[in-house]
């Protein structure tokens, strides 16, 4: 247990570098109006606070940092997150104003949490494995090319382009049509596979002529993989850090976030409230160096979404761990609501 002058002095060490990303001295810690400790009794403190492993003493100055168990030690069990009303104006005045689909809240959360923080914010959208399709709708194009239209319960619209084979007759093409839509609503989006290639193509042999070259193109549109359900806001606020200026580290940063899956897989929690993973305790490499705060949100029976931001491991913990919280739930009561709305 660290005493209640060594707490002092981690706080205002963590605080002030923080603000400033400077190693921080004794003669600065001394002038602060908290601190009623000589500067010798300062120097003794942040010696032993180093040697406990909570500070770092770097190669160009004679102050010290925090390392990533002072952060740890400062996120457990010093901070208390303080809401500042004002922060979250934004965000409320969106959710009162209505939208029309669940990707609409969730990215423009994305877009205000990045605002709001200068990080990178990354949300996770509902699980695909829990989604159902609600809506199939098939709109001619042309004589040989159509759009389907696929509407999910989370309110996700997907549009893919297929082609229609050149000798399907209209005949054909009105069976296909109806047959998807008869079968398909209600299937969880991973069950299309299946449901399409045994009893979709069971059905469509029954009551079509040309139904072999029609299945060939339908399982372009269907067959293809769902990719993961991505919202990221500011991805370029990273570059902004004083850390962040090692170009390997950038190349390795962005060459990570395009990667959707493996963020995703980084991203989802089995347990519901804030998570905070600082440095070293993050398992990609490319975020070694990174704190990640997520929390999750709820977005309609049982599923489960995540929001995420990355940042340095000298992030505003407090405030971010502040905006996490009053976010997530502003956005379980936004989708509560739209499910309601929406008979869902």
């Amino acid at each position: 247990m660290l005493t209640k002058r060594q707490l002092l002095i981690l706080q205002v060490i963590i605080d002030d570098f923080i603000e400033t990303a400077h190693p921080v001295g004794s003669r600065a810690i001394s002038k602060k109006d908290s601190i009623d400790f000589s500067a010798a009794t300062i120097r003794n403190e942040m010696a032993d606070l180093e040697e406990m492993g909570f500070l770092e003493k770097t190669h160009t100055s004679s102050g010290r940092i925090p390392s990533e168990k002072g952060y740890r030690y400062y996120v457990d069990h010093i901070i208390v997150p303080n809401l500042q009303k004002n922060n979250l104006s934004i965000m409320k005045q969106f959710m009162k104003g209505g939208f029309y689909e669940v990707e609409q809240v969730v990215q423009k959360a994305a877009e205000v949490l990045s605002h709001l923080t200068n990080y990178t914010s990354i949300i996770l959208g509902p699980e695909i494995v829990e989604t159902k399709l609600k809506q199939l709708q098939i709109v001619i194009l042309s004589q040989h090319t159509a759009v389907a239209i696929l509407v999910t319960d989370s309110g996700h619209v997907q549009h893919r382009s297929f082609s229609i084979p050149a000798e399907m007759d209209a005949s054909d093409l009105e069976k296909m049509i109806n047959i998807l839509n008869d079968r398909l609503k209600g299937v969880p989006l991973t069950r299309l596979h299946d449901i399409l290639q045994n009893e979709i193509f069971s059905l469509m042999k029954m009551y079509m002529n040309d139904y072999q070259e029609a299945f060939h193109y339908l399982s372009t549109v269907f067959f293809s993989e769902q990719p993961a359900r991505l919202y990221i806001g500011g991805k370029a606020n990273m570059l902004m850090q004083p850390e962040f200026k090692d170009l390997e580290k950038i190349r390795t940063f962005y060459a990570m976030m395009e990667n959707e899956d493996e963020v995703a897989n980084l991203l989802k929690q089995t347990t519901q409230g804030i998570k905070i993973s600082i440095g070293h305790e993050n398992k990609l490499e490319a975020i070694k160096d990174l704190s990640l705060i997520t929390a999750t949100y709820d977005i309609n029976e049982g599923q489960m979404g995540t929001i995420a931001l990355l940042g340095p491991t000298r992030m505003e913990y407090r405030k971010v761990i502040t905006l996490l919280n009053a976010l997530s739930n502003e956005m379980t009561e936004a989708l509560y609501l739209w499910y309601k709305n929406n008979g869902q």
